[in-house]
């Protein structure tokens, strides 16, 4: 017999809309939207998910309501609201915006212009928020070089005697020592300077710098030449600040802007609003991920919620790939030019705050680090389980002698150096470096597995495909092909090859999982490296203490051990050299060296 859940999800409508979970408490836990409502709610009970989260949440939903709407931008909006108002808990919650600056236009007779956090609904226009304090501080400072309006919180009402004094306060006068040609305004000319510092503020700088252009030429056609000095200044510094604002044709025009990066745990989201090529709002931020979302539904999610949050009436908007935000919207996947190259920029932030969140959690959360770099690490190689013990190997052979091999350890993305192990290479004549791997691999393995010691999750093979087939002969001797995850790692350019697969991977050059592969291969073959040159150097060392009348490999040993080189050997006085082996052998070695010298 059906249960009410089964019930309810049958009974559903395939229509858009908005769908919501609750759990034995009666509490929502999940908000969606869905083109089809039957058929995405029915995904959720009839698939296998990968994510443990989306499994926890399928199994505590006893309760499921639903709202039918028109059209999939009215599912998005509502389920936006939704997600606001409940705040369940397997939803993305973005963070809230009341600590971020606003520019305030104030309705009154002679408007004040002044930055706030409080947004007041007393008919004053307020434009941001501004999540950068330097683009408000440019803002006014661009101001108040070029125009002259109030910050002095005066109400100056209709009476006379109220302008009267403001026009009498210490910040006019100040002002009118800045702007000496023009002592007083008419109250028409006060309000034409906030018309232009409005399109300032909005973007648009063509109309101001076509009315100071006039204006110049005005005053230089009366010989008014201070004046139309002053007014060259003003125009200097509005050009000069629409340069630096400007980054793409300024034919790119009211245009919303928005870019998304991620790797298995969170979204990077960036917004620019483009007012004649201008970034005028820019704001970046990081989504984390509850249910293995996609990047296509964060930024929806993202667009919808952030064009509400900036008051944004944008007809256009640009995105890396294609979005539904509804049919009131023109989405542009730019393909080239200007376009594609807003675009890139918009990426490029998402990316260097991306970056700048990684070198903070590194920090403040290495446990968080660890995950992340584990999760990602799993996903870019296709492993079963995170990396979260790698063994690296490497064979050393010079002009094919002194043969040795080398084997790293990283836990948690890190060397661990107490775990290194060096190999010298016993079963193999000559140089041949796919039977040294052969065997410095079954000895490695043989020797946890007799130990009970635990293994590693996957093993990392300096080479090509010889090396990795090499490899691959003692995990199978062993038993522990498909127990061990295992790729080799070609120098040439940089490719991964797996056991059985002739094409190899290449990673981005610039992913965190390549560099961590490249660090274990460095690590291996310095490790290895410098083995083999001090396997050289002892066998040169022995090889002429050898050369010693009647001293044995036993009292090479001894002097070895005690003086450590064969430069403090031959340094050594007849009685420091008796005391490491005897008498006889003592004034033989003497001999041998001191005798040489007198030579």
């Amino acid at each position: 017999m059906p249960t009410n859940l089964d019930l309810q999800i049958k009974t559903l409508p395939n229509s858009p809309g908005v769908y919501q979970y609750f759990d034995k408490e009666d509490v929502i836990i999940y908000v969606g939207k869905a083109k089809n409502l039957k058929k995405r709610v029915s995904s959720y009970f009839t698939k296998n998910h990968d994510n443990a989260k989306t499994r926890i949440l399928v199994r505590k939903i006893v309760r499921i309501e639903h709202v039918v709407v028109d059209t999939e931008t009215d599912a998005l909006l509502l389920e936006n609201n939704l997600i606001k108002k409940y705040k369940p808990r397997y939803n993305i919650l973005l963070k809230d915006d009341k600590s971020y600056p606003w520019i305030c236009i104030k309705k009154e007779r002679f408007p004040r212009i002044f930055s706030t956090r409080k947004v007041i609904k007393d008919g004053s226009e307020y434009f941001g928020p501004y999540t950068n304090t330097k683009t408000i501080s440019s803002l006014f400072y661009l101001i108040d070089e070029i125009f002259s309006v109030r910050t002095y919180n005066y109400d100056i009402g209709r009476k006379k005697s109220n302008y009267d004094q403001y026009v009498g306060s210490l910040e006019h006068q100040i002002k009118s020592l800045k702007n000496p040609s023009k002592k007083t305004q008419t109250e028409d000319e006060y309000m034409a300077d906030i018309n232009s510092i409005r399109d300032i503020i909005k973007g648009n700088f063509k109309e101001s710098i076509i009315k100071l252009k006039q204006l110049m030429a005005s005053y230089a056609e009366e010989m008014r030449f201070e004046e139309a000095q002053e007014v060259k200044d003003k125009l200097a510094a509005l050009q000069n600040y629409q340069s630096k604002s400007t980054v793409v044709n300024p034919s790119i025009n009211n245009v919303d802007v928005f870019s998304i990066i991620s790797d298995e745990t969170h979204g990077y989201v960036n917004f620019f609003k483009i007012m004649n090529g201008a970034i005028i709002q820019s704001y970046t931020t990081e989504l984390k991920k509850k249910l293995e979302e996609t990047d296509k539904e964060l930024l929806e999610l993202f667009i919808i919620e952030t064009r509400q949050r900036f008051n944004s009436l944008s007809k256009e908007i640009y995105t890396p790939f294609h979005v539904d935000i509804g049919d009131n919207i023109k989405v542009t996947v730019p393909k080239l030019g200007d376009k594609k190259r807003i675009v890139e920029l918009s990426l490029r932030n998402a990316k260097y705050y991306r970056q700048e969140q990684f070198k903070q959690i590194k920090i403040v959360d290495p446990d968080r680090h660890v995950k992340r770099i584990m999760a990602q690490m799993q996903k870019d190689l296709r492993l079963n389980k995170e990396p979260r013990h790698i063994e690296c190997f490497d064979n050393s052979n010079i002009q094919g002698t002194n043969p040795v091999a080398a084997c790293v350890v990283f836990k948690d993305g890190k060397p661990s150096k107490k775990d290194y192990r060096h190999f010298n290479i016993k079963t193999v004549e000559g140089p041949d470096d796919f039977a040294s791997m052969e065997e410095v691999v079954y000895r490695r393995y043989k020797r946890l597995l007799d130990e009970n010691q635990p293994l590693p999750q996957l093993i990392v093979i300096d080479g090509g495909k010889g090396q990795l087939s090499s490899a691959l002969k003692s995990l199978d001797v062993l038993e522990l092909r498909g127990k061990i995850a295992i790729i080799g790692i070609a120098k040439r350019l940089e490719e991964i090859y797996y056991p059985g697969d002739s094409i190899p991977l290449y990673l981005d050059k610039k992913s965190e999982t390549l560099k961590i592969i490249q660090f274990l291969r460095n690590e291996a073959h310095r490790f290895g490296i410098t083995f083999h040159r001090n396997k050289r150097s002892k066998g040169a060392i022995q090889s002429e203490l050898e050369q010693i009348p009647d001293i044995g490999k036993q009292t090479i040993t001894n002097l070895l051990r005690k003086f450590k080189s064969l430069k403090r050997i031959k340094q050594a006085t007849l009685e420091e050299l008796k005391e490491v082996i005897g008498h006889a052998r003592a004034t033989r070695v003497y001999n041998f060296y001191h005798s040489k010298k007198e030579l």
